[in-house]
């Protein structure tokens, strides 16, 4: 039986910020207007129900819920996907507190992400991986030269070995420098200053969907393009590196899901009022990538574009590393969003004025 809705938090009613109110079972008590708009639910709908059969796909906020309960202390969370019913996640801010009265209740705040504080958010993300990249280029150098002396070691003992059998080491030591060799490369290329000029995005997409198809003709790649956006300027070719990047990780991690047709979408938009780079643009453009991969796994979630850090077996985690570093140059940020079955790596970059 549903129990009545308490009269006691009408005060919360004129909130800006969304609030809802939990009995001591993660029943909800009460859900205020600004929570209904956000949620898009009406409270009445809401009222009664436990919190884990309406967030049942919002795992973050309930995970904070049973934090602030055990720990008796307030749980900030400054991006959560969260999801009612089947309705589509939306991302927002938490304040989850534990209350006094009614005894054992919680009171969750809810508002929604700015994105251009989000995007903020990720240009200092992108500053301190940039110095954690140069970190490891130093660190590259130092390896590279003694990895150097090893393989060329390998190559005279093996001139000298009596078996061919014994010669098998060797070339298991050579092979492995190789491989290391190779990646210390990428990890010290210096990408070269970009050359800008007038690029036409759709002509850089459309480079790189050719290149995918080619790649991998299963996949299928479904473009929504704006097409009165203008032509911006960048370098076409470090552009087409970046999205092939990231496009290509898509790929991957559609197959990787073994089952299911995988699929792709293009989309560019124009974005309004972005801060890029510290600095306030009134146009910027979105373009969008989005697969409807596995998702990538969420203890890896926040540091994606770290150099070394990869959700796929064997992979290098340099692609999307790189790829940050090459929309840096342009001037633009990335941003990533993924839940199972919908991934978006979002590139923003400046519009002319």
């Amino acid at each position: 039986m549903m129990p009545p809705s308490p009269t006691g938090f009408s005060g919360l009613d004129c909130l800006s910020t969304g609030a809802m109110v939990l009995d001591a079972d993660d029943r909800i008590l009460y859900v205020n207007p600004a929570a209904e708009t956000l949620l898009g639910v009406s409270g009445a709908l809401l009222v009664g129900d436990k919190v884990d059969h309406v967030f049942e796909r919002s795992p973050g906020l309930r995970a904070a819920i049973h934090t602030a309960r055990s720990e008796q202390e307030t749980v900030i969370e400054y991006e959560l996907d969260v999801a009612v019913g089947s309705h589509p996640p939306i991302r927002l801010g938490c304040s989850i507190s534990p209350l006094d009265t009614p005894l054992h209740s919680v009171l969750i705040e809810i508002r929604a992400v700015d994105p251009h504080l989000r995007i903020a958010r990720l240009e200092q993300a992108r500053l301190q991986q940039e110095a954690n990249r140069d970190l490891l280029r130093n660190l590259a150098h130092e390896i590279k030269n003694p990895l150097g002396g090893i393989r060329g070691a390998a190559q005279l003992l093996e001139y000298e070995l009596p078996r061919e059998s014994l010669r098998e080491y060797t070339q298991v030591i050579i092979k492995e420098s190789d491989r290391l060799q190779s990646l210390m490369e990428r990890l010290l290329t210096p990408h070269r200053m970009p050359r800008f000029g007038a690029v036409n995005i759709h002509e850089v997409l459309e480079r790189v969907r050719s290149l995918i198809l080619a790649e991998t003709p299963s996949v299928t790649l479904r473009r929504d393009y704006d097409i009165s956006l203008p032509e911006i300027h960048a370098d076409a070719e470090q552009l087409i590196q970046a999205t092939l990047n990231i496009a290509r990780n898509a790929v991957q991690a559609i197959q990787g899901q073994g089952h299911g047709q995988g699929a792709l979408i293009f989309k560019t938009r124009v974005a309004r009022q972005i801060t890029l780079e510290s600095r306030r643009y009134r146009l910027g453009m979105r373009v969008e990538i989005i697969d409807n991969g596995p998702g990538i796994p969420e203890d890896i979630r926040e540091q994606i574009f770290y150099p070394l850090v990869s959700g796929r077996e064997g992979g290098s985690g340099l692609g999307l590393a790189v790829a940050q570093t090459l929309i840096a140059q342009n001037h633009g940020t990335i941003d990533c969003e993924s839940r199972p079955g919908h991934t978006v790596f979002s590139i923003f970059l400046p519009l002319p004025i």
